[in-house]
């Protein structure tokens, strides 16, 4: 008996005349997952993409794991796959499906016959299937209104599939579909989901992160990269990781600036930096994990201080989500782990006793002019050097 995944779209379908493009990114997504697993055929037909294994070096549950990572995928099913006729299709109804009913009670099928030249139809096949089911698993009963077990047979062009239901998918765009997009990546919970859920919408995610070294710590760092590596997963290619040094910065900001508004000359400066980086690698859009009200620099009019220093687009996905929520995003993912590990950044060096939480940028301007900002900002980017990222591991690239 022939395994095969089969891999439903989500949105791709509604895109009319671009289908074509969003699909072929889909695919070399796909093959690009597929180089871990084993040797596959990936091919498409009536909005699914096939995942055929080629040979024993193929590893169907690694794949399936991948491919329910691949944005742009709604449903991944694992399916049995015979000839389009009602004895192959019952056999393997029979061998494939009392497996996964095993501690289950209830069932039913639903069938889909996209070839409408086959000569029963989606309702003669259900009972058919059902049939057979009860023949294999006569404990078990049908529960057409809620089944413990939903059976699908599909009939299509070439074959008939069947198999226990569909797992969710990623859901999303195919990520690059949408452009570049530069992530604050800090150490915490926030950033790593905001550059997952921005990635799920087509943006191809590189990463910026800011350290204080000595005052934040190699192994600081090493957690920014090790988040990193799982937000990776979902990005389907390498990601860079630019690091920028803020020490001179926060130095300068202690010894000539108002304490208070020490956060807030910060952010500016973090921006302003992220805006530059962004623009020198082409990336469209920056993306932070500021959530309103979170902490004092991410009231309203903060925000309204720190906004200004960037030319691109800011793109903040959790900013009208609560903690949990985000936590349980986090979760979801597998950062949460890792970002709650109690190492600093830089963003708690220097942290002022009374921060401002509704800033007047007049005043907030003028403690920044103490600073020769335009330097400060060229002599950090021109200390920066490169990580590259992928889920079994990181590389400097440059330093």
């Amino acid at each position: 008996m022939k395994e095969i995944i089969l891999c439903k779209y989500g949105e791709i379908v509604l895109k009319g005349a671009n289908k074509r493009y969003f699909e072929d990114m889909l695919g070399r997504q796909l093959r690009q997952k597929a180089k871990a697993c084993g040797n596959f055929d990936i091919y498409r037909a009536q909005s699914t993409v096939y995942i055929e294994p080629l040979d024993d070096s193929a590893d169907i549950d690694a794949m399936m794991d991948a491919a329910r990572k691949v944005f742009g995928i709604v449903a991944v099913c694992r399916a049995a796959m015979c000839e389009k006729d009602m004895d192959s299709i019952l056999a393997t109804v029979k061998a494939y499906i009392p497996p996964y009913l095993e501690g289950k009670r209830t069932f039913k099928v639903e069938s889909k016959r996209a070839d409408k030249l086959f000569p029963l139809d989606s309702i003669e096949i259900s009972r058919a299937a059902g049939g057979a089911i009860l023949e294999s698993c006569p404990r078990m009963r049908v529960d057409v209104h809620n089944p413990d077990v939903t059976v699908k047979v599909e009939v299509r062009d070439t074959a008939a599939y069947v198999h226990p239901g569909p797992v969710k998918g990623a859901g999303g765009m195919p990520v690059g579909s949408a452009g570049r997009g530069l992530l604050l990546l800090s150490g915490g919970i926030d950033s790593p989901v905001a550059g997952y859920m921005m990635a799920k919408r087509g943006l191809k995610i590189e990463a910026i992160h800011f350290e204080s070294f000595p005052y934040t710590s190699e192994l600081a760092r090493d957690k920014v990269l090790r988040l990193a590596q799982i937000v990776s997963e979902y990005n389907c290619e390498d990601m860079l990781v630019h690091v920028v040094s803020l020490t001179k910065v926060q130095e300068e900001l202690v010894k000539h600036c108002n304490e208070d508004y020490f956060t807030l000359l910060l952010r500016r400066y973090m921006m302003a930096i992220a805006d530059k980086v962004a623009q020198k690698f082409k990336c469209g859009a920056l993306i932070t994990g500021e959530s309103l009200g979170q902490v004092a620099s991410q009231t309203t009019e903060a925000l309204g201080v720190t906004n200004p220093m960037a030319t691109l687009p800011v793109f903040r996905p959790c900013i009208g989500m609560d903690k949990e929520e985000i936590v349980e995003i986090s979760r979801k993912i597998g950062t949460f782990e890792t970002s709650i590990e109690p190492y600093e950044d830089c963003c708690t060096v220097f942290t002022p006793r009374h921060p401002r939480t509704r800033p007047d940028l007049g005043k907030v301007m003028a403690e920044e002019q103490k600073l020769p900002f335009d330097e400060l900002v060229e002599e950090a980017i021109a200390g920066m050097y490169r990580v590259v990222v992928r889920p079994d591991g990181y590389e400097v690239q440059q330093r």
